[in-house]
């Protein structure tokens, strides 16, 4: 079984000026280089949305093949204001991408993103096929409200984690219980500060129990840069406007999409993104690979999961070169 290659640091980074906000300030992309500055370009795209990059992310690659790109999305990690949710949207995100794209001198880059970074790798490919070289896309979510739903509404995952749905619910207003976002989105950006960072854990220890099939592989980190507020923030933000793609279904349009070499790993027992949003891809878009990982669940540091994506890099390393 293949495990992530070893820990690397970046040989460049930036923090990219975009367009100034309300406030005076400008939202601030922070982007690294890792790897050979020759290599194949690959841009990793986090989740949440939300979440941020880790220095484990690097490793997927290796480094003597691939030119790797790592940048945190508006209001995540080390891009600034943290939190910012003003202009935070996915068209902005994928304007964001093009701007990396075109500072770094690319012409065509691999996309390679799990989850809500799969999302936004399929929304970059659709609208710029023509710099996308090729795409390995994990645990796949389509951004409907059914599949936000399915996290943070009362009847999808909630089934399978009663007890800890009754945690992330019972301090709620029972009118509020069923879906609870709307009136958790309301904690986050309450006055008092205690208020919020409750939340933020609540909503993090609620996503860190589902991640995972086994939970002693996986522990949540609550530590981790963004801290959960943030994260919280831009994640309900994004949940609450039905991920900004809401009039434009990703399974509505892949025409686009159908000449880019692509490769879909999921795990079966993924119960933040169930399998079914990956099987309704693969039946609209049947030229794309999909990989169904027994025993396996959503996060992608399960060992199953890192023995795939790294599987998946060397080979399209090799397909390239």
């Amino acid at each position: 079984m293949l495990s992530l290659y070893p820990d690397i640091e970046p040989y460049r980074t930036h923090q990219l000026e975009m367009e100034p906000l309300s406030s005076g300030q400008k939202h601030q992309i922070f982007v690294e280089e890792c790897g050979n500055p020759d290599g194949i370009p690959v841009v990793f795209l986090h989740g949440g949305p939300g979440s941020g990059c880790r220095p484990q992310h690097r490793c997927y690659f290796n480094p003597d093949q691939y030119r790797i790109i790592l940048f945190d999305q508006r209001g995540c990690g080390r891009s600034l204001p943290s939190g910012e949710l003003e202009n935070n949207s996915t068209d902005f995100l994928i304007a964001d991408m093009e701007r990396i794209r075109v500072e770094l001198k690319i012409d065509k880059w691999a996309m390679f993103g799990g989850s809500w970074g799969a999302t936004l790798g399929l929304c970059y490919a659709r609208k710029y096929p023509q710099h996308v070289l090729a795409m390995i896309l994990r645990g796949i979510f389509l951004g409907r409200q059914q599949d936000i739903n399915w996290v943070y509404a009362e009847g999808g995952a909630s089934r399978l984690f009663p007890d800890a749905w009754h945690k992330l619910v019972a301090d709620l207003p029972e009118s509020a219980r069923a879906q609870p976002l709307a009136a958790y989105f309301d904690k986050l950006t309450d006055d008092d500060e205690a208020v919020q960072l409750a939340a933020a854990q609540s909503l993090n220890s609620w996503e860190g129990t589902i991640v995972t099939l086994r939970d002693h592989e996986i522990a949540a980190d609550l530590e981790q840069t963004p801290g959960p507020l943030a994260h919280s923030r831009v994640q309900l933000h994004f949940a609450l406007n039905d991920c900004f793609i809401g009039n434009q279904p990703i399974l509505d349009e892949l025409s686009s999409l159908r000449t880019i070499p692509t490769q879909i790993i999921h795990g079966r027992y993924d119960i933040v993104c169930p399998l079914q949003q990956s099987w309704s891809l693969k039946q609209a878009w049947p030229e794309a690979e999909l990989t169904i990982l027994p025993l396996t669940g959503h996060a992608a540091g399960e060992p199953s999961m890192i023995d795939a994506l790294v599987r998946a890099t060397d080979q399209l390393a090799v397909e390239l070169s």
